[in-house]
């Protein structure tokens, strides 16, 4: 299941120095971002192998998770927040305020044959669309 971590960071009068270090299995293969998404939903999906942790840098977001068995919603809202998805995790993003900068790493690289769009079928997201 997913877990929310709280990222080491170092605070000084010359700003804050946030890292980010064995956070999620393997080499870091592929980072993105997503920005300037208002609300609209973005993921839909999980995976077969990749792990992503994702950061809001700037602004907030939501994220909705499924493994299977348990559902949880969390709200990022600062950049000392690490949400890691392991590859069962079916999850969406959304509610991005304007200035929402989220930040994704993941331990492979774009693989379209990765992703399984279809929700669990016990999950509140199926329930919602039917």
């Amino acid at each position: 299941m997913a877990q929310l971590h709280e990222l080491k960071t170092f605070v000084s009068e010359k700003g804050n120095l946030t890292v980010f270090e064995n956070i999620i299995p393997g080499t870091i293969q592929r980072v993105f971002y997503i920005y300037e998404a208002g609300q609209s939903p973005r993921a839909g999906h999980r995976h077969h192998r990749a792990w992503n942790a994702l950061v809001c840098l700037s602004g907030s977001c939501r994220v909705y998770c499924h493994n299977g068995q348990a559902e949880t919603t969390y709200r990022l809202t600062n950049p000392r927040q690490c949400l890691v998805l392991e590859p069962e995790d079916w999850h969406i993003m959304d509610e991005f305020s304007e200035d929402a900068i989220l930040l994704v790493v993941s331990n492979e690289p774009y693989d379209k044959d990765d992703y399984i769009y279809d929700p669990y079928p016990n999950s509140r997201v199926l329930a919602a669309s039917e």
